[in-house]
């Protein structure tokens, strides 16, 4: 049975953003910073994908990716997005919305490097959101971008750097019996301070 859960209301809701992020560490088994990202397209229509949280800080909320991928593209067009994490083990969900900017490139570096070389390499082989004739395909060109650095250092290409969404609002949901959700929605004023209130479900 779901139960209530205190959303302290008088400090920043990034405090408890990371508190249940740590809650869904010790409750999900796979992925639990993963998040459905909305961009928009050149044309207006709405977009969806997921993707891996790699940082959640009072600046925003980090992710990271192919500049040239379509997500990549949106929001070179129109920096705005929106973020839903949702955890089935806790009935939970949280919803962001807010301006995207780039992170610095010092920043993309050092999460770069953190990476496993499989996944450096990846992310020179992979053209992403590009068409791929076949799978067979990608696996010529994981092999050539490994031959091509040996053992040396993989390096960040210069496609690939990441996203901070400077959060406007931050939802937070969680389920009760009946349907009667609880939500409290937090939105930062002109002047960056927070105000809440309830909604209905």
């Amino acid at each position: 049975m779901a139960h209530r859960v205190n959303i302290p209301t008088h400090q920043d809701p990034i405090t408890t953003v990371n508190a249940w992020l740590d809650a869904a560490a010790a409750s999900e088994s796979f992925n639990p910073t993963a998040a459905a990202l909305a961009t928009i397209d050149p044309s207006g229509a709405p977009s969806v994908r997921m993707v891996l949280l790699k940082g959640v800080d009072p600046t925003g909320f980090v992710f990271y990716t192919n500049l040239e991928s379509r997500k990549g593209t949106h929001l070179a067009a129109d920096p705005r997005a929106a973020l839903c994490l949702y955890w089935k083990t806790l009935r939970r969900q949280i919803r962001v919305e807010g301006a995207v900017v780039a992170v610095s490139s010092d920043e993309a570096d050092a999460y770069f490097a953190s990476r496993d070389r499989g996944s450096q390499i990846g992310a020179w082989a992979s053209h992403q959101s590009a068409t791929l004739v076949s799978r067979a395909q990608l696996e010529a060109d994981v092999a050539d971008t490994q031959q091509r650095f040996g053992d040396a250092n993989v390096p960040r290409p210069a496609f690939w750097s990441g996203y901070r969404l400077m959060p406007d609002l931050i939802e937070f949901w969680w389920e009760l019996p009946s349907r009667l959700h609880e939500r409290v929605e937090f939105r930062r004023s002109a002047t960056g301070d927070w105000g809440h209130r309830l909604l209905y479900p």
